[in-house]
């Protein structure tokens, strides 16, 4: 029986990433890789679906919010001992010298950082990793890729992770089973904190896989350039606006203004330009395949 199941698992899988293989014979501009992206895209929803969002909903059943919220918190402080470090690669010593004084106080009045004290005291969080730092100095994003359940990169981000792994607190603990014990519940508090997003995404988007792309690119691209940034032109049309009237355009939406609408419907409101267009850093969390399942 064992047998049989696995052997159906791998004709499932086959099957899937066959027809992810012929979804685009044509890769859109911009994205060169994009047949294989949307066959591993589907795979890593398929897994998702299947595995982790379970997952994910029994640990918000049976884990009461605080502890929840003091898991997210400890991980967090511990995520900022290394954009700590990446903010002083970068120079930004004021950013650097703030993530140090986050990890202090958050470790020594936070109960080991269980509590987030230093959000309290005005303290802000900041992103950064290897993938950041490269692209503060000037190295190109390349191809835009999706990888095997970590979900959206690119090809100079993937470099990254490699310098991430190795800089994260989590990968010296010892033994190597409490390691990996730690990135495992790290991964399921991650996917649980997204749980709303998720079903956002699937109701709101008319195709995900470009959703994300997109959502991904200019959020890192935000946070490399501090907001003066601009998206890769992927000759799409823009995505609708699901935000409030009023509200800036959802990501990766045409700055330009929409067609007239016909007579006795409510006027749409007029998109932003600018920097107004762009996802504010820390407000977006990517979806680390949706979702994203980077470990930071």
């Amino acid at each position: 029986m064992q047998a049989m199941g696995m052997r159906r698992a791998i004709i499932v899988t086959g099957a899937i990433a066959l027809a992810g293989c012929t979804t685009v014979t044509t890769p859109t501009k911009g994205d060169p890789l994009e047949s294989y992206n949307r066959t591993m895209f589907t795979i890593n929803d398929t897994v998702d679906q299947y595995a982790l969002k379970p997952v994910a909903k029994g640990y918000v059943w049976a884990v009461p919010e605080p502890v929840r919220n003091s898991v997210t918190n400890f991980f967090s402080n511990i995520g900022d001992v290394y954009i700590a470090a990446n903010n002083l690669l970068q120079l930004k010593i004021a950013d650097g010298v703030s993530d140090i004084m986050r990890v202090a106080i958050n470790t020594l009045f936070g109960v080991g950082g269980l509590f987030d004290v230093a959000t309290i005291a005005k303290l802000p969080k900041h992103s950064g990793d290897f993938g950041l730092t490269l692209g503060h100095y000037g190295v190109p994003a390349g191809p835009y890729v999706v990888l095997p359940l970590l979900g959206p990169s690119t090809v100079r981000d993937s470099a990254g992770l490699v310098v991430d792994y190795f800089g994260n607190p989590l990968t010296y603990v010892s033994p190597d089973s409490v390691s990996w014990a730690l990135y495992g519940v790290n991964l399921i508090n991650v996917r649980a904190n997204l749980l709303g997003a998720t079903d956002v995404l699937a109701d709101a988007a008319l195709d995900k896989y470009s959703f994300v792309r997109n959502a991904y690119l200019q959020r890192r691209q935000y946070l490399i350039s501090g907001g003066d940034s601009n998206m890769p032109d992927y000759g799409e049309a823009p995505l609708p606006n699901y935000g409030d009237e009023g509200a800036a355009p959802a990501v990766g939406a045409s700055a330009t203004a929409a067609p007239a609408p016909a007579s006795g419907t409510a006027a749409a409101p007029a998109p932003a330009s600018g920097p107004s267009n762009t996802v504010p850093g820390n407000q977006y969390v990517p979806p680390s395949g949706f979702p994203s399942f980077r470990l930071r």
